[in-house]
């Protein structure tokens, strides 16, 4: 199933079009994207009886998740990113937060506030129902769907001491776009290996699978629910492959124009560049 924000309102894919949940559903569940996480079982249920000769919708796709509980991320989970980043291969997940103010969905305009902002492509998990203590061979299970994210980073900011400021770094306005669906785990061939990128005015930036996770999205699950409740609805981040701005020599970072990120089996997240500064 994908699932989107078509006009504001939370939508199912029915055949090439989408079908409006609160109108097809006679209003047994809220037009709110958000919301439908915290009925996820009983929304998947439901969405399976759709016909395929439901009337369809078109529209503007907004952020599919809008207001998260919590936004995590995960860092270095990438082996050859960690190594370009000069970083010894974590042995347990580097966990920081990001803010929920820092969400956009697709075709957004984020405003640079400097030459330094670095690119993140990075898979994301949705939350599709409480996780606590969860072991990692059940962690699929909690798992609503993925997509696609960028951890957009002002590299400055973020290391700047006398400690690193990942949050503060990562989390300026438009910082973490999102979208442009959210594609439930059953629609992958393999869940697993999923090729990821992303490319600034046509030219590719990053390239890598999903297979290449230090820590694997059930092992993510399960390892933040051992310290964390996670919530319907939640997002994490899970890290970023080779091939950001940081790591080059010499550095490269931003510039205006059009940053598309793309997830196999999820499609691409575009959004637009202007200089703020």
């Amino acid at each position: 199933m994908r699932i989107a924000n078509v006009n504001g309102r939370l939508a199912v894919a029915v055949g090439d079009g989408w079908v409006d949940v609160e109108q097809a559903s006679g209003g047994a569940f809220a037009a709110d994207p958000q919301a439908i996480y915290d009925r996820w079982a009983d929304f998947t249920a439901w969405a399976s009886t759709i016909s395929v000769d439901a009337a369809t919708v078109g529209g503007a796709l907004g952020l599919p998740v809008p207001a998260p509980r919590q936004l995590i991320a995960i860092g270095l989970n990438y082996r050859e990113h960690a190594m370009e980043s000069n970083l010894d291969i974590p042995e347990h997940p580097v966990v920081f937060a990001k803010f929920q103010s820092s969400l956009i969905g697709p075709g957004a305009t984020v405003t640079l506030p400097s030459d330094g902002v670095d690119w993140e492509v990075e898979l994301v998990i949705v939350i599709g129902k409480e996780a606590h203590g969860v072991a990692v061979a059940d962690a699929w299970d909690y798992v609503a769907g993925l997509t696609v994210g960028q951890d957009l980073s002002w590299r400055a900011v973020q290391l700047r001491g006398p400690a690193p400021q990942f949050s503060i770094g990562k989390s300026y306005p438009g910082f973490s776009p999102l979208g442009p669906v959210v594609v439930t785990p059953d629609e992958f061939a393999d869940k697993n290996d999923l090729a990821i990128s992303c490319s600034l005015n046509g030219e590719v930036l990053q390239e890598g699978r999903t297979s290449d996770l230090i820590f694997p999205v059930a092992e993510i699950v399960s390892r933040l629910s051992q310290s964390l409740t996670l919530y319907p609805g939640d997002l994490i981040y899970t890290g970023t492959p080779k091939g950001v701005g940081a790591g080059r020599t010499p550095k490269r970072f931003l510039v205006e124009g059009s940053l598309v990120s793309s997830i196999e089996g999820v499609g691409d997240l575009t959004i637009n560049l202007v200089n703020g500064f």
